[in-house]
Formats: structure tokens, sequence, C-alpha cells
């Protein structure tokens, strides 16, 4: 991102002033889950396309890795229809997968797939904002989370709650994989007047909220709250060129990648009283 490219996109933020009113806002955020169950609902298994491309982006992902070496554990949280979950399953046959989402919809594609074996894979409804993981995943288990465009369905408030979830259940050195939609993306750059909750937070046409992510917000939630090591943080940028449509511009993701500390008293040193059984 040039500073031009800033600038413009600054200017174009700075237009819409309008929020939606208070009703409506908390009206998204309570029936988050409810307005994804419609969405795929309506889409089915047919919306997003698998992802081949999560190895290419996190090393851990490959087979031969050391997080390959000893049966490990991994866990996606907001894993939709399964997009996510059958690539990698088919690149590391030694890998187990927890997977779940707060649309008990997907969930129930996921365990519809033909590929589902609950000997490698145990998909289950869960939202991360106020349901405990470690009721069904033992605490200090799991090697790595994957968290890839999920945060940004979650509304801002309740994000270090999901951290703190995550926390629980990660082994001591531990990595969270993250990748989410970034401030200046282009998807945030359309939103018309009448969608913006708050700064960074926008409600789609099918009610389901969309939140755009800085670095700082990230070691914010991660590191300053969450008690982790940040190994990576910054954007990875995309030039979108589409001649036909006279489209010319760039889609702007956050990327990042934390560690849980060796010693798991520093998490729950950072976490005090951000525990789901303090905040449900």
């Amino acid at each position: 991102m040039d500073d031009a490219f800033v600038a413009r996109a600054q200017e174009t933020l700075a237009k819409d002033t309008s929020v939606v009113p208070e009703f409506w806002q908390n009206k998204y955020k309570t029936e988050a889950s409810v307005n994804w169950d419609k969405f795929y609902n309506r889409h089915t298994t047919n919306f997003f396309k698998d992802r081949h491309w999560t190895d290419r982006e996190f090393e851990e992902l490959r087979p031969g890795h050391a997080f390959s070496e000893q049966n490990p554990v991994l866990l996606e949280i907001g894993c939709g229809v399964g997009n996510f979950i059958w690539p990698v399953l088919e690149r590391n046959p030694n890998l187990k997968v927890f997977a779940c989402d707060f649309s008990p919809r997907a969930v129930g594609f996921v365990k519809a797939h033909e590929a589902y074996s609950e000997d490698r894979c145990h998909a289950f409804v869960c939202d991360i904002t106020k349901d405990r993981l470690a009721d069904t995943i033992p605490p200090h288990s799991v090697d790595i989370v994957s968290a890839i465009f999920v945060f940004s369905a979650l509304p801002p408030e309740k994000q270090a709650q999901a951290v703190a979830n995550i926390a629980e259940i990660l082994k001591p050195g531990g990595r969270v994989l993250f990748r989410d939609y970034a401030m200046y993306d282009l998807a945030q750059l359309r939103f018309k007047p009448g969608h913006k909750l708050e700064d960074n937070l926008y409600v789609r046409q099918d009610g389901t909220l969309s939140y755009y992510f800085t670095v700082e917000r990230l070691r914010e939630l991660f590191v300053q709250q969450g008690g982790m090591v940040e190994q990576e943080n910054g954007y990875t940028v995309k030039r979108l060129v589409n001649v036909k449509k006279n489209i010319d511009s760039e889609r702007i993701f956050a990327q990042a990648k934390f560690q849980a500390p060796i010693d798991s008293s520093a998490i729950d040193r950072a976490m005090a009283g951000t525990r789901l059984s303090d905040t449900s």
C-alpha cells in the first residue's frame, strides 16, 4: 500500500459519516449466528471454493513441517462447510482436526461430506465468543488453530473473549494462524452509506458482519490482551484487475502468526478477567 492509495482510501471512508441505528447494531450483533445460518441455507456448499492456497501462506500446514511429525492436532474455528478442512486433511494423513462453527447448518454440511470421518475430524457447533471450547477439546491439547476469515464475523467487543477461549486449548508453543480482511480492503471501500456500525465494522446486505483489521488491533488482541507471542503480523496485498468490469484495485488482508508461550501462566495473567466463565 503506497501513500497515495492510503490517502484515497482514507478520503473514501471519511465520506461515510452515518452509522446504523443502535437498535439495529445490537440486533445484527446478537443475531450473527442466525444470519450465517441463513446464509448457508441459501448457498449450501456452493459459495466458497476449497482453500488449496493455505499451505502456501502457512508452512505449518505442509507435510514434513515440525508440527506434522507426531500426529498433530488442529482446530479450525469458523469452519463453514469445510473448504479449509478437506485440502488440509488430504495433504496431511497424520493430522487430527477439530472443526467448529456457530452455524448448525454449516456443521451439518461438514458432517454430510463424503470425506468426513470421526477418526480424523470432529465437527461441532460452537460460538467461540461464549461456548467453552474446552468442553469439547481437552485443554492445552491443540498444536495449531486456524483462524481464517472468521474473526471479522465477530463483534469487536467479543473478539478478546474468543482469543481467551482459543488460548485455553492451545498447547504451550502452539500457534494461531490468522488471515482476515484488513482496513482499506476493496470490500470495505465499496460499502455504501447505511452499512457502517462503527469504525471498521460493517453489515452486509444479508445481515452478516464484516470487520476490517489493522496489525495494531491484532497485536492488542493476541499479545497485549491474549498473552501470546507475535511471530508474524503484517498485510498481504493482492492486485485485482478486471478489464471488462473496469476494476483495478487491491485486496488487502491481515495475516499473522501468534504462539502460545511455553509458560502457560503468562496467558493466565494476561487474560485475567477475560475468561468465558467471567464474561458469559
